[in-house]
């Protein structure tokens, strides 16, 4: 598969908990939540313009925590010109942003804004969208 997320070419990462130990690396779980993503677990202000073409639109915060569930690291966060950030993982020094294809510009990957779950998942109808998320891996593993 041609993968054109955010480091896709870098070196792989590896799961660290059990649960998720089937996964072989970040473009594995790239290729199982390209058949997870959907208009339900897009964030709602972005539901009018989600499609199938672009599924990774709206789904960047979930995605990310997500991530680091399976492969540790940090999560950090672009500002975007419209408000908000855009959130990416790094892990073991390799950066990565599994929704990066969402947009149609280059983004700044500087580690400059860590996020937290905390403050994300404060947001209750955010936090159902990474339980859906983390569910349907589950069962799609």
């Amino acid at each position: 598969m041609n993968y054109k997320f955010f480091g896709n070419q870098n070196r792989d990462v590896f799961p660290i908990c059990k649960e998720f130990s089937s996964i072989k690396n970040q473009r594995d779980l790239y290729d199982k939540l390209c058949t997870i993503w959907c208009r339900e677990s897009c964030a709602p202000r972005y539901r009018e313009k989600w499609s199938e073409s672009n599924k990774t639109l709206g789904q960047c915060s979930i995605t990310s925590f997500l991530v680091q569930d399976i492969f540790g690291g940090e999560v950090y966060g672009i500002k975007l010109k419209e408000g908000g950030f855009h959130c990416y993982n790094v892990v073991d020094g390799v950066q990565f942003d599994l929704t990066s294809e969402q947009f149609n510009e280059t983004l700044e990957y500087e580690n400059l804004n860590p996020q937290s779950r905390e403050e994300h998942f404060a947001d209750n109808e955010k936090y159902q969208r990474y339980l859906y998320l983390k569910r349907e891996l589950k069962n799609k593993l």
